[in-house]
């Protein structure tokens, strides 16, 4: 294959796997506003589009094998790749949490626990996410470690979410008022929704992991 078309295939990978993280994350920004104002439409749309990340990943991981096999690249063109490669996978499973968050949507109660700002926290995430694939497509090693930073901040603000879930079933009257079954299932969806922002979280760090050794083979947030 002439260079100049090997060189178009990286630069056209480095765009569609770009073009993927701005799917997956307008999904979860879609849910998280679904969530918050109730509408329902909006989420079942987040939760029905979720083949449609499946099949972007697929056709995506699809291009990162056909250059392992056919170009066998070295060095960075290699580390360039195999980076993508596994950037995919997260981003495939943010896909897959965003539309968690969409499910949790439709079966919210919006005042049920109106002091856990679970929008405030997924935004965050969001844009943890944003900021690893900025790292990633900047090349910029020191914004990766910026992006691992931050997930201190998220981890905090998710612990505190769930505590002040815990502390309203058993403090609030609310919870007296309704059945049981109602209120197992409210906090358990809400518990579930801040554990799957976290994990967005982690997906954020993953990328910023994968990027820092693309650009500088230091596999230090790799974990």
């Amino acid at each position: 294959m002439p260079r100049e078309s090997y060189q178009s295939k990286l630069d056209s990978l480095e765009t569609e796997v770009s073009y993927m993280s701005d799917i997956v994350v307008d999904r979860l920004r879609t849910a998280l506003v679904a969530m918050e104002v109730g509408d329902e439409s909006t989420a079942w749309q987040v939760v029905n589009g979720d083949d449609e990340v499946n099949q972007l990943y697929l056709d995506i991981e699809q291009e990162c094998i056909d250059l392992f096999a056919t170009q066998q690249p070295v060095a960075g063109d290699l580390r360039f790749v195999a980076a993508s490669f596994k950037i995919l996978t997260d981003l495939e499973r943010i896909g897959d949490l965003a539309t968690n968050v969409g499910g949790y949507a439709i079966e919210a109660k919006t005042d049920a626990y109106p002091d856990v700002d679970v929008p405030e926290i997924g935004t965050y995430a969001a844009s943890m996410v944003e900021a690893a694939m900025a790292a990633y497509a900047d090349e910029d090693a020191e914004a990766c470690y910026a992006v691992a930073e931050r997930d201190d901040e998220l981890d905090a603000m998710c612990e505190q979410a769930s505590q002040a879930v815990i502390r309203d079933l058993v403090e609030s009257e609310k919870s007296r008022d309704r059945s049981a079954e109602v209120v197992f299932d409210d906090v358990s969806q809400l518990l579930l929704t801040i554990r799957d922002l976290e994990r967005v979280g982690d997906h954020a760090v993953n990328i910023a992991a994968r990027a820092l050794y693309m650009v500088a083979s230091d596999d230090e947030l790799i974990y």
